[in-house]
């Protein structure tokens, strides 16, 4: 119970005090292309259970549901462009954090309709974990383009999880250096 109000602490602290940084990118999205300001969509997590994970809007209102790797940037809002940047888009996923549906470190929850990602995962065995806002993956530089290297970087975190690599992970997401620690001390290359 402890380790559930700790967690729910972090995210309400950190809700609060993203929000001027979250209202500040709204009115920029608002102005440069209207409503809705915030994205919602349809993520595989735990046990391949469907959840709506919450972002900031950083693509056009007509973009095509595909992974991020795959989307022209014409698609792109310039005000989305920054918010990816500063990974100020991420911050509403702490909602879902929150619901119990992710944690703050873990694979990155895939779209049903990455077919490919979904059968290299199940192979690995990864939707046997909530997955997170940020994780191994995503800091050491792999993405969704390659389902197969992704899943294994996944079951490399699965296999090594503890508090002080997903710390780790946590301030690698924000600054460089705990990338290349990760990368030796898990031996996995940095894309």
């Amino acid at each position: 119970m402890i380790e559930v109000t700790l967690r729910n602490i972090i995210c309400i602290t950190g809700l609060i005090f993203i929000a001027p940084f979250l209202f500040f990118m709204a009115i920029i999205i608002l102005l440069e292309d209207g409503l809705p300001v915030f994205f919602k969509q349809n993520r595989l997590g735990l046990r391949k259970k469907t959840f709506t994970i919450y972002k900031i809007r950083t693509m056009k209102k007509n973009t095509p549901e595909l992974g991020t790797h795959e989307i022209e940037n014409a698609y792109k809002l310039s005000a989305g462009v920054m918010a990816r940047k500063l990974k100020i888009d991420e911050f509403p996923q702490l909602i879902n954090v929150l619901k119990g549906e992710i944690n703050l470190v873990g694979p990155r929850p895939g779209l049903k309709t990455q077919i490919e990602l979904e059968q290299a995962r199940s192979l690995h065995g990864i939707f046997n974990i909530k997955p997170g806002i940020t994780g191994l993956a995503q800091i050491l530089g792999y993405d969704m383009s390659n389902p197969d290297k992704l899943a294994e970087v996944d079951k490399i975190y699965m296999t090594n999880r503890s508090l002080k690599i997903d710390l780790l992970i946590l301030l690698g997401t924000f600054v460089k250096f705990p990338r290349k620690y990760l990368s030796t001390q898990l031996n996995v290359p940095m894309m």
